[in-house]
């Protein structure tokens, strides 16, 4: 099997790029050479984020702009089809996009949001994309978790994948941080039964805490939540140092033998016992077939 040698030239789908460390990351991956296919909910935003591209690099660095409302499975469906008809290849996919909402709001598909954007929508891209990634071998999928896994120590509930006794618990940070931290659990359980499916394939799963990081991530959630990321900024991670883990797991070769490892600041990190549960993670996947309804997921 060909070894990695890193992304000058190669695809890479990103969502989730017009700010934050998905913008940073952005920014330097075309810097290094590679192709970026900017996923977002904005078209506007991600073309002015297109543009910085195409001015830092030799016009090559955008194989184009694709828009999708990651809440919507059918707009998700739309674009993997938009992404294999346009890009010659994906090398590696990356899973960015996050949410936070502390009040409880469910999508079209009548599926909680935060759970939808942040876990059953990279589980859906992924799947779909999957067969062109295993076409262009050595290939990566990277998705983006959190320290704050670790506030779901019992684990995901099963029970109430909807969140409706999430959100009805009175508790001190509320039930839509509970929701996000069990998303970003779920991003590295995710990962690790995505990296035991594929193994022989090449095609390698990484996930990454990228730390506390100075963005404007959740500050549509009321003035108590603007004033908690506030009070944080100071101590906080610019979204350059932020995005430092995502571009090394996309661009070094140094990683290849760390399948489905969960990282921080460029080296493993033990997540939470929960995480390590592959029990869970192999549960996960069985029931978010069942709620993306996608024989895709079943590759592997």
């Amino acid at each position: 099997m060909n070894e990695w040698t890193g992304v000058s030239g190669k695809y890479v789908v990103i969502t989730g790029a017009t700010s934050g460390i998905g913008r940073a990351a952005a920014v330097e991956l075309a810097a290094r050479g590679a192709r970026l296919a900017i996923v977002a909910r904005d078209e506007a935003k991600a073309n002015e984020v297109a543009a910085q591209l195409a001015g830092a690099a030799d016009g090559s660095a955008v194989a184009g702009v694709f828009v999708a409302d990651l809440a919507s499975q059918r707009s998700v469906r739309r674009v993997a089809d938009e992404i294999l008809e346009r890009c010659p290849r994906v090398d590696v996919l990356v899973n960015n996009a996050g949410a936070l909402h502390y009040q409880r709001q469910l999508t079209e598909d009548g599926l909680e949001m935060t759970w939808a954007v942040n876990h059953l929508a990279p589980f859906l891209l992924t799947s779909l994309l999957l067969h062109r990634l295993k076409e262009n071998a050595p290939a990566r999928i990277i998705t983006t978790s959190s320290h704050g896994h670790r506030a779901a120590r019992k684990g995901i509930d099963f029970d109430d994948l909807n969140g409706e006794r999430l959100y009805g618990r009175r508790t001190l940070v509320g039930g839509g941080f509970m929701r996000y931290a069990e998303t970003k659990l779920a991003n590295i359980l995710f990962t690790a039964e995505l990296a035991r499916r594929l193994r022989g394939s090449g095609v390698s799963a990484y996930c990454f805490d990228p730390g506390l990081v100075a963005t404007g991530f959740a500050m549509n959630n009321g003035a108590l939540v603007r004033w908690n990321m506030v009070v944080r900024r100071p101590f906080s991670r610019s979204p350059e140092k932020g995005a430092e883990t995502l571009v090394w797991l996309a661009d070094s070769a140094d990683v290849a033998e760390d399948d489905g490892t969960y990282f921080g600041d460029m080296r493993p990190k033990a997540p939470s016992e929960a995480a390590r549960d592959m029990d869970a993670a192999r549960r996960l996947w069985e029931v978010s077939e069942e709620q993306v309804d996608d024989s895709s997921s079943r590759e592997g």
